[in-house]
């Protein structure tokens, strides 16, 4: 749970942005997206892999 703490002398725009900025540093809206729709384990691991090859293949190109 992400709390941001207000003081009387603190402004309230600033303390939204404030949370603002750890909702998105701690990728919450995207942890939610995800869970909208089921997933299975095996579909997710095939992703992380592809996405993985996909990144050394493009690191590969960028060395020669």
């Amino acid at each position: 749970m992400l709390k941001v703490k207000v003081d009387n002398s603190q402004n309230l725009e600033k303390a939204l942005k404030i949370l603002k900025g750890k909702v998105i540093k701690t990728k919450q809206t995207e942890k939610l997206r995800n869970r909208l729709e089921f997933e299975k384990k095996s579909v997710s691991n095939r992703n992380k892999k592809l996405k993985a090859q996909y990144l050394q293949f493009k690191k590969d190109q960028n060395d020669k």
